[in-house]
């Protein structure tokens, strides 16, 4: 596939919305090749990863996952050595919340589509691939899509191995913390109420190692024991400090005052060891600029 011929993906919910994005796109680039229209959030994930297209069309807010948890779990599992897509994020959002993406690696298209705008859209796009191809580069580093919910200010670094990630992953990172700090915000929490047989059980906030997602429940780590909590980590990690608790992996938040160590395989794998715990936690790449070196 040469920067001629790009392939693109739209994932939109509304099939109106879809079409005239696809219509639109055909009279601005006759030479992009719309791939596949996806419906949600989870097939845009599938055809993803099963088409490898250079260009994702991503509507934030879809069934079954949104746009940023779709671009997330692609940059989790995009294959080594295959570069990753550019990404333009489809939204409703105003014109004060748009000035997030101006200086991003992604960029947007704002519903109703504008062929203006997707225009200066389609010239990004165009030479972003003349300069060489992806968002990111290769090899896990497929970038830092996500940022820790609510963070405004940088969390102190454990020191690792220098990072491979490029400016792209940092306007990423950055990107979606300006996003999540336009929201609300949640009440914080301060202590755990976890149902234990016939009583609830109160742990303090300091004493969670870390919380792990299953299934419908969140298990909550401390030291010496562990509590399960029915709730998700899309709803907790609001109520949490972002200075303490760390998102590192879609379905993990650590402590950050018990990481010890992260730690670099040859594979360019990032894991953390814990002060008082045996467990290890691997982070995924979307995460790995939290632990680059001072």
């Amino acid at each position: 596939m040469t920067s001629s011929t790009p392939r693109a993906l739209i994932a939109e919910d509304e099939p109106i919305l879809a079409a005239a994005l696809a219509h639109a796109l055909r009279r601005l680039w006759p030479e992009l090749d719309i791939v596949a229209t996806c419906a949600n959030g989870v097939e845009a994930l599938q055809q993803g990863l099963a088409l490898q297209p250079e260009i994702l069309f991503l509507d934030i807010k879809m069934p079954g996952k949104t746009g940023l948890e779709a671009a997330e779990e692609l940059a989790e599992q995009w294959p080594d050595g295959i570069p990753f897509p550019h990404i333009v994020f489809v939204t409703a959002y105003d014109e004060y919340a748009l000035a997030a993406f101006e200086h991003a690696a992604a960029d947007y298209v704002l519903k109703p589509v504008n062929e203006a705008r997707l225009g200066k859209t389609v010239e990004r796009l165009r030479q972003r691939l003349r300069d060489g191809g992806s968002s990111s580069s290769s090899s896990g580093t497929a970038a830092a899509i996500a940022a820790p919910a609510a963070a405004t200010t940088a969390p102190p670094v454990v020191p690792v191995a220098p990072s491979t990630g490029s400016a792209s992953d940092d306007n990423m990172a950055r990107l979606l913390s300006q996003l999540q700090a336009m929201l609300p915000p949640a009440p914080r929490l301060h202590m755990i109420r976890a149902a234990v047989g016939n009583s609830v059980r109160m742990i303090a906030l300091a004493d969670v190692v870390y919380f792990e997602a299953l299934d419908k429940y969140i298990n909550v780590v401390c030291q010496d024991s562990e509590a399960l909590i029915r709730t998700s980590l899309k709803e907790l990690l609001p109520q949490l400090d972002p200075q303490q608790f760390w998102q590192i992996h879609r379905g993990t938040i650590v402590n950050a005052s018990a990481i010890a160590t992260a730690v670099r395989d040859e594979a360019g794998k990032l894991s953390l060891t814990l002060r008082q715990h045996p467990a290890q936690l691997r982070v995924s790449p979307l995460y790995a600029h939290l632990f680059r070196q001072m």
